[in-house]
């Protein structure tokens, strides 16, 4: 079974504990109820862990095609 991105997440953050450090305004037990990784926070988890946005949440940032580009 393939990983939710917020489980990759909290795998590479520590857990529930390591995402609320990281963000300091935030409990674990808030990032524990999270279901997905909140749209307001993935910029920042993006800049905190290297984990891309289109990694954390691939419906509001999809990959880019690179075949797509117009130069």
């Amino acid at each position: 079974m393939e990983q939710t991105a917020l489980e990759r997440l909290k795998k590479a953050a520590g857990g529930s504990v390591g995402i609320a450090r990281l963000l300091g305004d935030l409990t674990p037990q808030a990032v524990g109820q999270w279901k997905e990784i909140p749209v307001k926070r993935v910029l920042t988890l993006e800049k905190l862990t290297g984990i891309a946005r289109h990694e954390l949440r691939p419906d509001i940032y999809p990959p880019e095609d690179v075949n797509a580009r117009t130069e």
